[in-house]
C-alpha cells in the first residue's frame, strides 16, 4: 500500500469504457476497431437517453406520442427520441451497414454499406413505465454481416440466430445508469458518472447466482398461464420467495443477474407464441446470462433460446430466464406435468 500523502488527496476514478475496450479489443472475434468503435457509438447513444429520460418531465417528453410500431403498441414520445438517437448515433459512428429497430417495420439501411455488422435494438423497452420514473433500458444485439460487404445488408444478416451475436447488451436508465454487455468473454458492467460524462467499470465480473429467492413475472396473466407455470409460481409462495416485477424487461432482468432469481414471460392463451421479440430482447438477454452462467429457455421443451431458428425479423418467443437452478426447477416441473398427462390419457 502507498504511503504517498498524495494519494488521500486524489483518488484513482477508474476505469473508462474507452480504456476497458482497448485493452480488450484483442478478445474480440475482429480485432481490427471496428466493433470497439461500434460500442462507443452505442455507449454515447445511452448517454444522450439518459440525459432525455432525466429531463423527460420538463421538457414534454413525457406521454404518448399517437402512432403504434410494428408491435401494435402505443408509441411512446420517448420512444420516438431513442429510436432517432440511436439510429443517427449507428449511422454516424459508420461501423453498422443496418439497423432492426422495435420502432420500425423495415430494416433501416445506414448508408454504410462498407460496415461489417448490423444491430438489432429495442431503444427503449419498460414505455408503459416512462410517466412514473420506473427505470427503463435499453437493449441490442450485434452481429458480423453475412452479405457482401459494399452492399445493402439483408434480412439473411440479421436471422443467423442467437448463438452468431457477436455482442449484446442493455443500458439501464434508473437510480444509476449501468451498460452492461459481453463479447462472449464473460460479462461487464459500466456505471454512468454524470459529471465526468463517463461510463466507468463499476462491475468488472458479473455472474449470476446459482439460485435464487425472486420471481419476475405479471401474475395478472395467472390464468392465461399454462398449468406448470402455476405450479412452479404456487411452490415460489410457498417457499416464501420474493415476487419482484416492475414491468420492465431491463429493470426485472437486472435483478435478477445481481441477485439471483428468474424472470417470466410465459406463452399465454392470447399469445401462445409468447409477447417478448425474439431477435432485439430475448437473444441479447440470453446471451448476456449464459456468460453470466445462467440458463435461458423459451419453454416446457427445455429449448435454449440462443438455439431457437428465426424465420421472422419481428419473430416473438416466450421466455424463462436467470438462475440456472431455478430455470431447470421451471423445466423438470413442465416435464413431470407432461409426463403424468400422458399416462392419465
Amino acid at each position: 500500500m502507498s504511503t504517498n500523502p498524495d494519494n488521500a488527496l486524489a483518488q484513482p476514478v477508474g476505469t473508462t469504457l474507452e480504456r476497458y475496450i482497448m485493452r480488450k479489443q484483442s478478445e474480440f472475434a475482429y480485432a481490427t476497431g471496428e466493433l470497439s468503435q461500434l460500442l462507443r457509438d452505442i455507449a454515447l447513444a445511452g448517454k444522450i437517453i439518459n440525459r432525455e429520460v432525466n429531463r423527460a418531465g420538463l421538457s414534454e417528453l413525457k406521454g404518448a406520442f399517437g402512432t403504434e410500431n410494428i408491435q401494435g403498441e402505443q408509441q411512446q414520445k420517448l420512444d420516438v427520441v431513442a429510436n432517432i438517437r440511436f439510429i443517427r448515433a449507428l449511422k454516424n459512428g459508420g461501423q453498422a451497414c443496418a439497423v432492426l429497430s422495435e420502432e420500425e417495420d423495415e430494416i433501416i439501411q445506414t448508408g454504410n454499406d462498407q460496415g461489417k455488422y448490423v444491430v438489432a435494438m429495442d431503444p427503449l423497452d419498460g414505455s408503459a413505465n416512462i410517466d412514473v420514473n420506473v427505470p427503463i433500458g435499453t437493449i441490442f444485439s450485434i452481429y458480423r454481416r453475412i452479405s457482401p460487404v459494399g452492399s445493402p445488408a439483408t434480412r439473411e444478416d440479421f436471422l443467423q440466430g442467437g448463438r452468431k451475436q457477436v455482442a449484446a447488451g442493455y443500458v439501464l436508465y434508473g437510480s444509476s445508469t449501468m451498460l452492461v454487455y459481453t463479447t462472449g468473454h464473460g460479462v461487464v458492467g459500466f456505471t454512468y458518472e454524470h459529471s465526468l460524462g463517463e461510463f466507468f467499470l463499476s462491475h468488472p465480473e458479473l455472474h449470476i447466482p446459482q439460485d435464487g429467492k425472486i420471481f419476475s413475472c405479471n401474475e395478472g396473466h395467472w390464468f392465461d398461464y399454462p398449468e406448470f407455470v402455476r405450479t412452479y409460481l404456487m411452490e415460489c409462495k410457498r417457499k416464501g420467495y420474493n415476487a419482484r416485477y416492475v414491468g420492465s424487461l431491463v429493470a426485472d432482468y437486472h435483478r435478477s443477474l445481481l441477485m439471483g432469481g428468474v424472470y417470466m414471460y410465459p406463452p399465454t392463451a392470447k399469445k401462445p407464441q409468447g409477447k417478448l421479440r425474439l431477435l432485439y430482447e430475448c437473444y441479447p438477454l440470453a446471451f448476456i446470462v449464459e456468460q453470466a452462467g445462467g440458463v435461458a429457455v423459451a419453454g416446457a421443451d427445455n429449448t435454449a433460446v440462443l438455439d431457437i431458428v428465426p424465420t421472422d425479423c419481428h419473430q416473438r418467443s416466450p421466455l424463462f430466464v436467470g438462475s440456472a437452478r431455478m430455470v431447470e426447477q421451471i423445466v423438470a416441473g413442465a416435464k413431470q406435468e407432461a409426463t403424468t398427462t400422458v399416462k392419465a390419457s
